[in-house]
């Protein structure tokens, strides 16, 4: 992993992110249903879980656009990393409580949920708010609120408001004219993404959604 200073004399985005981290501190929320159908069924053929799945899917497309990769490191210098890992929250249905796991993120799915899977053995029981230590640096959250069907998710963050990287929580899915739709809230840090990222962000997962075939095994040794 690596840490990209941003000279902000020569970033092009310097009125921007001075105005809304500076003079107008803002941060903004956007919800939109991805159209699922077509992913939960190649999932359920294969014997797939959906949440890897998304994880993977939000993370991939985070890791193409700098702007959802811009924040501000341990020494407080702003720069992007080449890439980023989820930090996901899973649930512990017999306290109703829940914890946060990372794992490592790469390209390949089958890798990446091979790897999901062996965290989950090994820390899915760990009843700590932190279950998977040494969390690297370039993580960004994802949580899951699967028993509600949420039309707007809004997370309001009490402290100084410089956490710059986007935070996800996914919805419980949903039949529309039968079709499966999810709904995924996306917070942003206007400092660094306006809404035309956002709206790319969710048009490719969208695309991502669509051309699961492609990108999905053919079939799985994992069980």
């Amino acid at each position: 992993m690596k840490f990209n200073p941003i000279v902000i004399d020569n970033w092009g985005r310097k009125p921007y992110f001075e105005h809304y981290l500076n003079h107008v501190r803002c941060t903004y929320s956007m919800t939109a249903n991805i159209e699922i159908t077509s992913l939960l069924t190649e999932l359920k053929d294969k014997g797939m879980k959906l949440y890897p799945a998304l994880i993977h899917m939000i993370t991939t497309v985070v890791n193409r656009h700098s702007e959802f990769r811009t924040c501000f490191d341990s020494e407080g210098r702003l720069g992007y990393w080449d890439s980023l890992s989820p930090s996901f929250t899973i649930f512990h249905d017999d306290e109703k409580t829940f914890s946060s796991i990372w794992t490592l993120y790469g390209e390949s799915f089958i890798d990446f949920y091979s790897r999901y899977l062996d965290d989950m053995k090994m820390y899915g029981s760990v009843k700590q708010f932190f279950a998977k230590e040494n969390e690297p640096p370039n993580t960004f959250p994802i949580s899951s609120i699967p028993w509600v069907t949420f039309t707007s998710f809004n997370l309001n963050v009490y402290n100084e408001g410089t956490y710059l990287l986007p935070i996800f929580t996914i919805g419980k899915y949903f039949q529309h004219n039968e079709k499966i739709l999810l709904p995924l809230s996306g917070q942003f840090h206007h400092a660094v993404c306006d809404g035309y990222h956002a709206s790319l962000l969710y048009n490719e997962l969208q695309s991502r959604a669509d051309t699961c075939s492609e990108w999905l095994p053919n079939y799985t040794t994992l069980y």
